[in-house]
């Protein structure tokens, strides 16, 4: 056997091997989208068909149906997003992302706000044998309603609250927010950038107060106008 059909039988077996691993990795993943060992096993048949067909046309002028082209690892994986979290990745945004918002409000009634908490911690604690304590504070009361609805800024879109400006900052970190890590009489360490955090983007909110009141008194001096045409 010469040294071209000994090529040829060893790309050979390289092709067999990888479409056996290849049906293996399918089979491990059960259907599991975008698996890295799937994908890493199809570039191994994919590279080992390629050089198994360039192998017979340069020994007999023979072909196999298959049309591959050679796929580098490396770069496919930056392409598509394959191997991260098994591999490691190369992206440069590798971080983690922090969102910090803050929202003003205007408490037209302290005591219609108390009564709103007041009535969210008694639907919380429905069935519960313990009584419900009273809400005393302005603090407490909003703590209570983002409580009651998963910790949402929406939450305090109600009417016993008027929604003033706020703003929305995004930024890259080195770390992730370790909250016992400040004093609970902390407000302002959990939301300062240490140093090498980048800032990202920042979106401000304007509150839209008086929109309505003016859209009523358009309505209402329409109909004026309307009601002077008609006599």
């Amino acid at each position: 056997m010469t040294d071209r059909h000994a090529e040829l039988d060893a790309a050979l077996e390289r092709m067999i091997t990888a479409a056996r691993d290849h049906l293996a990795a399918v089979r491990a993943a059960d259907g599991r989208a975008d698996d890295d060992e799937v994908w890493r096993a199809y570039v191994e048949l994919n590279n080992a068909s390629f050089e198994y067909d360039e192998q017979l046309l340069d020994a007999f002028g023979e072909v196999t149906p298959w049309d591959v082209q050679p796929i580098d690892p490396n770069e496919a994986d930056k392409q598509f997003g394959f191997g991260v979290g098994a591999g490691g990745s190369d992206d440069e945004y590798e971080h983690v992302i922090s969102v910090r918002q803050r929202r003003d409000y205007r408490v037209p009634s302290v005591a219609a706000l108390l009564r709103a908490a007041e009535s969210a911690r008694q639907t919380s604690q429905q069935g519960s044998d313990e009584p419900v304590a009273a809400v005393e504070t302005v603090g407490e009361a909003v703590l209570e309603l983002m409580q009651a609805a998963d910790v949402s800024l929406g939450a305090l879109d109600i009417p016993e609250l008027e929604s003033l400006d706020g703003v929305v900052v995004v930024a890259e970190v080195g770390q992730p927010l370790d909250p016992e890590a400040y004093d609970e009489t902390d407000g302002t360490g959990p939301f300062a950038l240490d140093t090498g955090d980048r800032l990202v983007d920042r979106l401000d909110e304007h509150a839209s107060i008086g929109f309505d009141d003016e859209d009523e008194e358009e309505d209402e001096d329409e109909e004026e106008d309307a009601s002077q045409a008609t006599h």
